[in-house]
């Protein structure tokens, strides 16, 4: 292997968020390669002040003097062009954001290669990390695939699974599998060079979708039992992060974003699912449909955080609640 990897693999890379940077960071390292360009999403306008900001794929690159590029998608001939003029030997993908066409996976002779963060064919399409930690899934993994026009449906290359501990967020599973992505890409970029990447066809029929999500996929219902509850909670933290409606008799319901919390007893019995129970252990407790959830802090509409027991004397003590039904005293 040492023989066939003198002359460095030439590659051309594409991604866009934190995951990709991570990837690209492995082939950096990687002596085994020359990158000759990276491609990335358009700088997006984000914050209050709506500037336009490089992706972190960008920042990785620029710091390393890598020539960018940011076509908005390859329907210019131009484009394509530009991109078979650098001359890559494989194009390696991961979280770029685009669907590539037939002519831009067909340029470099060894393929396109993807990074996908499942155990494909599960968890196809934006969101896997997500949906597998929402789902209650107990194992995840990386796939390596060979790039074809569908969406993840080439051929898969390597694979490596990994669990999902019982407290594991979307946050702390993706900076695991992005390391884990880019560890085992190196592998299969050592075996593509010596010839021992050997594609098997995916189970199409087994394959199930993982759909981008949205904010309002961050909704809590509270009428199921506490450990899918929990899955659900943990798979939408940070993004879109976990909410609930908190409704008071003579009040206007407030929504009420919190961080992951633990698991509690059981439901006290004539107790319905979504009420608040009250405090346990200083941490806000919510009826599922078997038992307690614990929140120790929760950020109410337009306010800043704050722990459970200052939202409980603030919103749900007789006194908060005689103030919103318009009483003069506690």
């Amino acid at each position: 292997m040492a023989e066939a990897q003198k002359v460095k693999l030439k590659v051309v890379y594409m991604g866009t968020p934190d995951f990709a940077a991570t990837v690209l960071s492995h082939i950096l390292k990687w002596e085994g390669a020359e990158v000759a360009g990276v491609y990335t999403q358009p700088d997006r306008p984000c914050g209050r002040g709506l500037e336009c900001s490089p992706s972190a794929v960008k920042k990785l690159a620029l710091e390393h003097g890598l020539p960018v590029y940011q076509p908005l998608n390859f329907k210019a001939d131009e484009d394509v062009e530009q991109l078979a003029a650098l001359g890559a030997d494989v194009l390696i993908v991961a979280a770029y954001g685009l669907i590539l066409p037939q002519r831009v996976l067909d340029i470099a002779p060894k393929g396109a290669i993807n990074v996908h963060a499942s155990l494909l064919p599960k968890y196809r399409g934006a969101a896997p990390i997500q949906r597998a930690i929402m789902n209650g899934d107990a194992v995840t993994g990386i796939t390596i695939m060979q790039m074809e026009a569908g969406l993840d449906s080439g051929p898969i290359l390597l694979q490596r699974a990994t669990g999902i501990g019982i407290t594991d967020t979307a946050a702390t599973m993706h900076d695991e599998l992005a390391d884990l992505g880019g560890r085992l890409l190196i592998d299969a970029l050592e075996r593509l060079v010596v010839g021992e990447l050997i594609p098997i066809v995916q189970d199409h029929e087994s394959a199930t979708h993982a759909a981008k999500l949205t904010k309002a996929d961050g909704e809590i219902t509270w009428n199921r039992p506490v450990r899918e509850v929990d899955a659900h909670i943990r798979g939408v933290h940070p993004w879109p992060g976990a909410f609930f409606a908190l409704k008071r008799e003579g009040c206007k319901p407030i929504r009420v974003g919190f961080e992951p919390g633990v698991m509690g007893e059981a439901v006290p019995e004539g107790i319905a699912a979504g009420t608040v129970v009250g405090l346990v252990d200083d941490k806000l407790a919510i009826a599922c449909s078997d038992k307690l959830y614990l929140i120790s802090s929760l950020r109410p509409a337009s306010r800043k955080p704050m722990v459970a027991t200052a939202f409980y004397c603030g919103y749900l003590s007789e006194c908060s609640l005689a103030e919103c039904v318009g009483l003069d005293e506690c």
